[in-house]
């Protein structure tokens, strides 16, 4: 059964300490697809315009990902403007034109309505609900990103998505804003009576936090020499953990530890590059080399 992922494909101009980069392939699908499909297929549901050409369709040929959902519009694709300071863990918005994404509202193909997984990205809650309506059959997981300007902006909204959703993924930041809280345990229990089992913190250079009813689990994240462009390092994370639970037959605590350290490691390859490039050429080897890493940095013998 397929894995659905609905967020926008874009393209981003970004400033960091490393460089610059002009109209370069992003947005949230981009990121999930290229690393959940290293796990499972992937179906695409997004906007683009006329500017999303051969070559952007190049990055996504020959994975398992399916683009019969990408809607193709007359205009420019979204389009975001950033720069990153030192503080790596804070991007500064300069410019965002929505352009064809203004007007994207999500009408699934026929054969995406049943998939077993579906990932929210980070859209107008409204959009959200719309197509968890879309679905035939609820899927085994239902995971959602948001952001602040959505949880001050379209809360009431949210809210009823939110009550329709097994996994919540957001930062430490967009956790406190959504319960009012400062305590990560605090926090999930009010994230449980909104609805959502299961709740990944991500904390960017500090790794991520599960919490679930059969107990939680921190993760550190990967220790790199040098961070590039964090930009997409959240959503590469998502791909890489639904990726591993779509594929995964279990859905116990195990088997979302192992897809904490699944997302944990796709991401580490994201931020080394700019942009998409660092999951376009990334080999099986690498990935399972920095897996076996990182089992080996969290591992603890019994004495």
């Amino acid at each position: 059964m397929g894995l659905l992922v609905v967020g926008s494909v874009a393209f981003d101009d970004l400033e960091t300490p490393s460089g610059r980069r002009e109209n370069i392939l992003g947005g949230s699908a981009s990121y999930f697809s290229l690393a959940a499909s290293r796990l499972h297929p992937v179906q695409v549901v997004a906007v683009v315009g006329d500017d999303f050409g051969p070559e952007q369709d190049q990055v996504f040929q020959g994975r398992a990902i399916d683009l019969s959902g990408l809607i193709r519009r007359p205009g420019l694709s979204f389009h975001w403007k950033g720069e990153y300071g030192q503080d790596l863990n804070e991007a500064t918005t300069l410019e965002t034109h929505l352009n064809v994404f203004a007007d994207f509202h999500p009408d699934l193909p026929a054969s995406y309505r049943s998939a077993s997984c579906l990932f929210l990205g980070n859209i107008d809650p409204v959009l959200q609900m719309d197509v968890v309506r879309q679905m035939t059959a609820r899927p085994r997981w239902i995971a959602l990103d948001t952001m602040n300007f959505w949880i001050n902006g379209a809360r009431e909204a949210l809210l009823r998505v939110l009550k329709e959703v097994d996994i919540l993924l957001v930062n430490e930041a967009e956790a406190r804003s959504l319960t009012g809280e400062r305590n990560l345990l605090k926090i999930y229990e009010k994230v449980q009576q909104l609805g959502p089992r299961f709740l990944v913190v991500k904390r960017g250079e500090y790794g991520v936090v599960l919490l679930t009813p059969q107990g939680h689990f921190l993760a550190p994240a990967f220790l790199l020499r040098e961070v590039v462009d964090p930009t997409g390092a959240g959503d590469t994370f998502a791909g890489g953990f639904m990726g591993f639970l779509a594929s995964a037959p279990d859905s116990d605590l195990e088997t979302l530890k192992r897809a904490v350290l699944m997302g944990t490691v796709m991401a580490s390859f994201t931020v080394e590059q700019f942009g998409t490039a660092g999951l376009e050429s990334l080999t099986d080897n690498a990935l399972h080399g920095r897996l076996d890493a990182m089992r080996e940095l969290i591992h603890l013998s019994a004495r």
